[in-house]
């Protein structure tokens, strides 16, 4: 299991990863990210972590092979967690297949799914302005 900051957890978090993206495949998987940015100035160092979520559906099979499922993506994104440099939400959807994959194929489209994000979100830090802060019209 990767560590609790790194983890996409809230209902709200998926939503907005979901809204905010496109959806991307690779062979094994379909995958959702989206760019985070500060919200204050001050933010805290954890808020510019990049974080995983995962999404199993039943369709994958039953309970026994959906944890199987997760248990071996986990594994194989704690790591390949380094690769994400920016603060980034990514959300996994893997495809049937993968409970077929032996580990080290699995492992290696984990990476090559995070480097293409790093990739993504590097190139879209650049063309994205920062903000600044808007001036109320003096009347």
């Amino acid at each position: 299991m990767f560590p609790a900051p790194f983890r996409l957890r809230k209902h709200a978090d998926y939503q907005r990863t979901y809204k905010a993206s496109r959806k991307q495949f690779s062979k094994q998987m379909s995958f959702f990210f989206t760019l985070r940015t500060p919200q204050q100035p001050d933010q805290q160092p954890a808020d510019l972590t990049p974080r995983v979520g995962l999404t199993v559906g039943k369709v994958l099979g039953k309970a026994v092979d959906r944890n199987r499922i997760k248990r071996r993506m986990r594994e194989a994104i704690r790591h390949h967690l380094p690769l994400l440099r920016t603060p980034v939400d990514v959300i996994l959807h893997p495809r049937r297949t993968v409970l077929d994959l032996d580990f080290p194929t699995l492992d290696r489209e984990i990476a090559q799914i995070f480097r293409t994000i790093q990739k993504a979100a590097e190139k879209q830090q650049h063309q994205t302005p920062t903000p600044t802060p808007t001036q109320k019209p003096s009347s």
